[in-house]
């Protein structure tokens, strides 16, 4: 399997090329190497015969259509955008220009590559486009989000990624491109840059730093572990139909006070620190972020069924794997919090 990926260097895009450059496929990652983007995360596969990267902007479609002519892929796994909801508050116009500016490009650089491909080539070929569960909306304490559910977008960076979705379907119907949407819940793991929940959390509580958790606390996510994300992924190229969404959970609801002091827990246990203490003790309840999403959940019944996927890892075991990584990966995150990002506090000031 051939694959040209875009956004190969973030944090889910380059779990999906070291999974699969070691399972055997063909990566070219194209990536523009943002603030988020690191080329150390991919470090154990940069040697490999079946890996190559181009550093580029997916809103050149020109650059994009000559590498797509070159490598030949039998598939596109799209994960260059901006992902950030904090960000996006602050900063709305490159969650515009890279999350639906940049999505068209790729579209209309795909739908010129797949058109000079045989009638068998473009059968089986594939744009995986890659997605995430905020555009649905919140819910109510009951219930999931599924493949049917309305869009009901909330913040600058779901709207963003709504309108993707949408030119993704579009461009499905109206040209006959063979799509794939997927959906996807809180991703965790290795190698997630530390604005993130777990990832800032973890170095926090390591650091002995406070320990921010927005409004009270309550707001709930289902959390999906990287790599069981990235086997859904690579089912849904080998596999998935054309023209189908999917959307991809872990089952794992947790609402963010108990995620924060699970790995207060856990960090307790791996570096314990007299100096420190009792790491629940630097919880600060701060003000909430605007236009928060009280719950997320995704029902993941259709991918398991149709695909036979499942995620390997619970909550409780995946978050202890990743904390784990980081207290022993000090080389990857360093550099990151003495650099672009220090762990300051984002989303608070004026749009622009």
């Amino acid at each position: 399997m051939r694959v040209f990926v875009t956004g190969g260097a973030g944090f889910i895009g380059s779990a999906f090329c070291r999974v699969a450059v070691k399972s055997g496929w063909s990566i070219l990652n194209f990536d523009k190497l943002t603030y988020a983007g690191n080329l150390a995360s991919l470090s154990e596969i940069s040697t490999s015969a079946g890996y190559s990267f181009v550093r580029g902007d997916i809103c050149d479609q020109k650059i994009v259509s000559n590498l797509l002519n070159d490598f030949q892929p039998d598939a596109i796994a799209h994960f260059a955008a901006e992902s950030h909801v904090d960000r996006s508050i602050t900063g709305s116009a490159a969650f515009i220009q890279t999350n639906i500016c940049g999505t068209h490009s790729m579209l209309e650089a795909a739908l010129s590559y797949w058109r000079t491909l045989s009638t068998q080539g473009q059968k089986a070929f594939r744009f995986l486009h890659v997605s995430t569960d905020e555009v649905f909306g919140s819910l109510d304490e009951t219930g999931c989000f599924s493949e049917t559910t309305p869009y009901d977008p909330r913040s600058p960076y779901s709207a963003s990624k709504a309108g993707s979705d949408h030119l993704v379907s579009a461009w499905r119907h109206t040209y006959g491109l063979p799509t794939i949407v997927s959906n996807c819940s809180n991703n965790y793991g290795p190698y997630q840059f530390p604005e993130k929940l777990i990832p800032l959390i973890t170095l926090n509580a390591l650091e002995g730093r406070a320990l921010p958790v927005y409004g009270d606390g309550k707001n709930v996510r289902d959390w999906l572990f990287v790599d069981d994300h990235v086997s859904a992924l690579m089912l849904m190229i080998e596999r998935g139909a054309a023209g189908e969404t999917y959307c991809v959970g872990g089952r794992s609801e947790r609402s963010n006070i108990n995620v924060v002091r699970t790995i207060c827990s856990i960090v307790d246990q791996e570096a314990p620190s007299p100096s420190i203490g009792n790491r629940e003790s630097l919880i600060e309840f701060v003000t909430d972020r605007p236009g928060h999403d009280r719950r997320y959940a995704i029902d993941p019944t259709k991918i398991e069924r149709e695909l036979g996927w499942s995620s390997l890892q619970t909550f409780e075991t995946g978050v202890a794997r990743s904390i784990k990584w980081y207290l022993t990966r000090r080389d990857w995150w360093e550099p990151i919090r003495s650099g672009v990002y220090k762990g300051e506090r984002l989303g608070i000031g004026e749009s622009r």
